[in-house]
């Protein structure tokens, strides 16, 4: 495993992001694991935060796009976050947009900022973790009625390799559904793989105990490829 996915996962549990314990899924699922990404909350790990996802970028994506796009609400910090990390780590000033909620009815009016969009250029998704794909689904109409893009790809800071609305794991399927890639920084096993039995700050999160809760949710909820 890539040293920056190691950092990455012991970064989410110091920021109390990746949690361990009773939980209900946005699904209704009941998990043993819960991945938040509104629990950054301070400049340093915004920053932090942004270079992982540059690294996973750099990485997986190449030079295979021309934008950065960040869904409302959660994208937009992360778009911004990875933009300016892509400029300062990898020489890339990239550019970047996110939609508004609400369409703005005064001044340059209209549902995107940032970056104007133009026929022909490719987009690449920043987002945090996705199983149903809503936020897509509702911004992709957007994306094509600003411009005639291309859809890039889809990256998420997690792939929790289960099941969204058919048997499939949720993340290629649905980059199956819009012909697009799709990758995260780490998935589901690549955390087990690197967490079960390690301290973290001083303490164990995943023991052989929580390893099994785990098994047993992924035996259930867990995606075909």
């Amino acid at each position: 495993m890539e040293a920056y996915k190691r950092e990455f996962i012991e970064f989410m549990i110091e920021s109390d992001v990746l949690t361990f314990g009773d939980f209900t899924a946005k699904s209704g699922r009941k998990t043993p694991y819960f991945v938040n990404t509104g629990c950054y909350r301070t400049g340093a790990q915004a920053a932090r935060l942004g270079r992982f996802y540059a690294e996973a970028i750099q990485a997986r994506a190449g030079d295979s796009y021309d934008v950065l796009f960040g869904p409302a609400y959660k994208g937009i910090p992360l778009v911004v976050a990875a933009s300016i990390a892509l400029h300062e780590r990898h020489g890339r000033d990239v550019a970047y947009c996110f939609n508004r909620k609400e369409a703005k009815d005064h001044g340059e009016g209209g549902t995107m900022v940032g970056h104007k969009l133009s026929d022909g250029e490719r987009v690449l998704f920043v987002e945090d973790v996705t199983t149903a794909g809503t936020s897509i689904r509702e911004t992709v109409p957007v994306l094509r009625a600003a411009a005639d893009v291309k859809l890039a790809g889809l990256i998420v800071s997690v792939d929790r390799m289960e099941r969204g609305q058919g048997a499939r794991n949720a993340l290629p399927a649905l980059g199956d559904e819009f012909s697009m890639p799709t990758f995260a920084i780490v998935t589901i096993e690549e955390i087990i793989e690197h967490l079960h039995g390690r301290e973290v700050g001083g303490r164990v999160v995943l023991d052989d105990a929580m390893l099994e809760r785990v098994r047993a949710y992924r035996a259930e909820y867990g995606g075909q490829p």
